[in-house]
């Protein structure tokens, strides 16, 4: 069974990553992610990574963030842009969706890896907000949550939108939160679905660690 939002990107979107132009920083924005690099401080040669600086004096002294942090790092990073700030709550699950130690932190390479799908999931919502108000309709999260590779039946769908939309319309912040949880409980049942065919066994426990960390 072929799984989406794997192998293809975070929902096979593509963008710049938002202050850069033509591999250049723009003064005034947050600095460009680098790839790869192991975890940890003493490892990563971050010489004059303008990222490095920037996470490191969000994260203090653990080199790690939690809810908090991160919900000040990406507010003073402008990554929402007009958009509202994420919620706390979105904060925690993306932290949660990245978290493979249970630490409930995100080290800098987890970081680098939220940003690049933050920044996958902001350009295709700004596609679909084609007025700018903030919000997208209930049918264009459907489609676009079947343009990222979900193969959901309408009644799913349904519970989706339901779930995340407030009087009809999906903010930004739900947007992602909706991508986040979206993604993590998918990479929850196929880390378990060993054959990829689409079903599972739980244990009860298991079930609920996997979910109530979402």
């Amino acid at each position: 069974m072929a799984y989406p939002g794997f192998g293809g990107g975070y929902g096979n979107f593509s963008g710049q990553i938002p202050g850069m132009q033509l591999g250049h920083l723009v003064p005034g924005t947050c600095p460009p992610l680098l790839v790869g690099g192991p975890p940890g401080y003493a490892a990563y040669s971050h010489g004059s990574d303008p990222m490095w600086t920037y996470f490191t004096a969000v994260a203090g002294q653990d080199g790690e963030v939690d809810a908090e942090e991160l919900q000040t790092c990406l507010t003073q990073s402008g990554i929402s842009g007009t958009y509202s700030p994420f919620s706390l709550e979105t904060c925690r699950i993306m932290i949660a969706m990245l978290d493979r130690d249970y630490t409930g932190k995100m080290g800098f390479n987890e970081f680098k890896e939220l940003w690049a799908a933050l920044n996958a999931w902001k350009q295709h919502f700004m596609a679909i907000d084609e007025d700018r108000s903030g919000t997208v309709e209930h049918h264009e999260l459907s489609q676009a949550i079947a343009v990222m590779g979900y193969r959901l039946s309408p009644q799913t769908l349904a519970a989706i939108v339901k779930r995340y939309s407030k009087n009809g319309r999906i903010f930004f912040d739900d947007y992602v939160a909706c991508c986040v949880k979206l993604r993590a409980l998918t990479d929850f049942f196929r880390r378990r679905d060993h054959l990829q065919q689409g079903f599972v066994n739980f244990m009860y426990e298991d079930f609920l660690q996997g979910t109530m960390m979402i």
